[in-house]
């Protein structure tokens, strides 16, 4: 999901009770609600995918995979926003009615437009969980992730995966679940198609 410019003053009280409201959703930040917008089909069909593979992954085991509806709360004066992609294994999440505060693992799949918010002031309010042990940045225009990592100093360590160097024998690893995947799943039945190819434009 990405972030309009459209913003709207609030308090973090008034946000929680206004967006409860709203027919979209808006992420909360410096006081100011910022209306979200839908992505590619690329950047859905990631989403779906790590989704998946996360679900048959998870399943049996004390932690839930959530998508883009599920809204994290950094405090409880916010920040608050929509990641596209986040797994909790903290049981006060489980009972949780509208917000994740609790979580492990955060995806941001990764758009033009918004890229370096999500790398930088989202990635530095993100940080502030406590419980959060991976960042993952997963690019919607070519095969490309990147896992940053809180190591044993308490310092956040990038480890970057490219179909390029991955090939079939490095599997893409969220070691906050100990789970390894392919690239290759990752990325399964997306099309990355410039955005000046898009159908609708041809046929305009």
């Amino acid at each position: 999901m990405i972030a309009s410019r459209d913003r709207i003053q609030l308090t973090a009280a008034a946000y929680l009770d206004w967006e409860a409201q709203q027919p979209i959703k808006y992420e909360y930040l410096n006081g100011e609600a910022y209306a979200m917008t839908g992505g590619t089909l690329a950047h859905n069909d990631i989403a779906v995918n790590l989704t998946t593979l996360l679900k048959n992954y998870l399943r049996g085991k004390p932690c839930k995979v959530r998508m883009a509806d599920a809204k994290v709360g950094v405090t409880e004066q916010g920040p608050f926003f929509y990641p596209d992609v986040l797994v909790t294994c903290d049981r006060r999440d489980r009972t949780a009615k509208t917000i994740v505060q609790h979580p492990c693992l955060i995806i941001e799949v990764l758009s033009p437009g918004t890229e370096g918010y999500d790398r930088g002031e989202k990635f530095k309010h993100y940080r502030k969980l406590e419980s959060l042990q991976e960042y993952v940045l997963v690019s919607s225009v070519n095969q490309n992730v990147e896992i940053y990592r809180l190591n044993a100093q308490n310092k956040w360590e990038l480890t970057p995966y490219s179909a390029d160097e991955v090939g079939t024998s490095r599997p893409v690893e969220f070691t906050s679940l100990d789970f390894q995947g392919a690239i290759a799943d990752i990325y399964e039945d997306v099309e990355f198609v410039p955005e000046s190819s898009d159908s609708m434009t041809e046929i305009l």
